[in-house]
C-alpha cells in the first residue's frame, strides 16, 4: 500500500465505502410550493368536488322536503349518502351481514324497494341485490370519478342509493350495489 493513502477497513474495494458504514446523506431542504403548485392545487379544488360529486336525481318526486327538513330527519352521514351522492364507506353497513328474509325500504320516505330473496354477498363491501321491487327506483347516468356509471335512486322521494353494475349473478345479471344508510330493513 503507498505510502500516506489510508488503509480500507471491512472491504477489499479501496474506491468503496465498506457496507457496514452509513452513507453520509445530504441534509433535506424543504421544498416551497412553486406558483405552479398553488395554481394547480387551487384548481384541482374548484374542479373535483363537482367532478367527483355523484348524480343526484331531480324530481319532481311524490315526497318532498327541503334542506333542513332531511337534515332534521337524517345523520349527517345519511345526508351525505342519500341527498347528495356520497358513498359510504365500504364494509360499514350492518345490513351486509343480514340473511333474515324481509324487505329494504328507502330511509327517506319508506318505500319498499329490494326484497331480501334478491340479496346476496357481492364481497364488495356494500349490500348487494340482483333485482328491485317493480318501480320502485329510479336510474340515470352518473359520470363522476371520470367513468360512467348507472346511478340507482327512490323513485318516491329521490333519494341516492348507490350504483348497479352489470356484473351481477343470474337471472338479471345485475348487481345493484347500495349504501345500507339509504335502507332500513324489515324481517318478515
Amino acid at each position: 500500500m503507498p505510502p500516506g493513502k489510508p488503509r480500507p477497513t471491512g472491504c477489499c474495494h479501496a474506491d468503496r465505502r465498506p457496507f457496514f458504514f452509513p452513507v453520509p446523506q445530504p441534509p433535506e431542504v424543504p421544498m416551497l410550493p412553486t406558483r405552479r403548485h398553488v395554481l394547480t392545487a387551487g384548481l384541482a379544488a374548484l374542479i373535483l368536488p363537482r367532478v367527483a360529486a355523484a348524480a343526484i336525481a331531480e324530481g319532481p318526486f311524490a315526497v318532498t322536503r327541503s334542506a333542513a327538513e332531511w337534515r332534521a330527519m337524517l345523520t349527517p352521514t345519511e345526508y351525505a349518502v342519500m341527498r347528495e351522492g356520497e358513498t359510504e364507506r365500504a364494509g360499514s353497513s350492518p345490513l351486509n351481514a343480514e340473511t333474515r328474509p324481509g324487505v329494504y325500504h328507502c330511509r327517506g320516505c319508506d318505500q319498499a324497494l329490494y326484497d331480501a330473496a334478491a340479496k346476496y354477498d357481492s364481497g364488495t363491501g356494500w349490500p348487494s341485490f340482483f333485482d328491485v321491487r317493480p318501480g320502485a327506483i329510479g336510474t340515470m347516468q352518473d359520470r363522476s370519478f371520470f367513468i360512467t356509471r348507472t346511478e340507482c335512486h327512490c323513485s318516491r322521494c329521490g333519494s341516492h342509493l348507490g350504483h348497479i353494475f352489470d356484473d351481477g349473478p343470474q337471472p338479471t345479471g345485475l348487481r345493484h350495489c347500495l349504501n345500507g344508510v339509504a335502507l332500513v330493513f324489515r324481517p318478515a
